[in-house]
């Protein structure tokens, strides 16, 4: 949405940036009565850290199916109020996002599992580890039985990601990029049509034209705009 990202409270004359607090609460004095001084930019970023330390501390202590519960509903609502367009500026794909998306699907994996194999639950306490610093495992470390959460947790990100490029083009046309995303979704739908079941190769090919089409502009790098182009011409969804 567009929104105006400096306001001034009415009632004590406090001034604050929406993109930092994501309020029109005054910061100061708790009033709600504020106005917008700036012309309104696209802005979907709210501001979201993710925070699993507390989750850590409970894995010696509760059941796994509980510490993954737990996990699913903290990941989720991070990728909730996260966004890639900040005040107007598009921003990268960035690995803890990645890291939150795919230690959702897995934690919600392991909350309904009759079963889970050692592989399984390391797998999930590695993500579990390093997601808030976006550290996951490696593509060869990606459990058989698990590789579908990978594969949708990133084709999902791509879909987010893609979504916000989308806006933040209608104030800065680029009609190369359009066609871009375009192939790009179309990509992502047949990853999504297989509920992820692809190869982590496949999915981390979506994730890098996504992240390469955000550098195109963002740094306004052609070369990275060549590159999302000639991997999406390439582009083979391994099983």
């Amino acid at each position: 949405m567009k929104i105006r990202g400096e306001r001034e409270c009415q009632s004590c004359g406090t001034r604050w940036s929406y993109y930092e607090t994501g309020s029109v609460v005054c910061p100061e004095c708790g009033s709600m009565r504020s106005v917008g001084l700036d012309d309104p930019t696209e802005h979907t970023a709210s501001p979201a850290a993710l925070e699993l330390s507390a989750i850590r501390n409970l894995v010696d202590e509760q059941p796994l199916a509980d510490v993954a519960e737990a996990t699913a509903e903290t990941c989720r609502e991070y990728v909730r109020k996260r966004g890639f367009v900040r005040g107007g500026d598009l921003q990268p794909l960035d690995d803890t996002y990645l890291a939150a998306a795919e230690l959702r699907l897995a934690a919600e994996e392991l909350t309904h599992a009759m079963r889970v194999t050692d592989d399984e639950e390391y797998y999930f306490l590695e993500l579990l580890r390093g997601a808030d610093d976006g550290e996951r495992p490696p593509a060869d470390g990606v459990p058989e039985s698990l590789r579908a959460v990978r594969g949708l947790a990133y084709a999902r990100a791509v879909d987010a990601y893609r979504s916000d490029v989308r806006r933040y083009l209608d104030d800065h046309p680029d009609e190369t990029v359009r066609g871009l995303l375009s192939t790009l979704r179309d990509q992502q739908k047949r990853v999504e049509a297989l509920d992820g079941d692809v190869s982590p190769r496949t999915a981390g090919e979506l994730v890098y034209v996504a992240r390469s089409i955000g550098r195109a502009l963002i740094d306004d790098d052609e070369t990275a705009l060549a590159e999302a182009q000639r991997r999406l011409d390439e582009f083979d969804i391994e099983l």
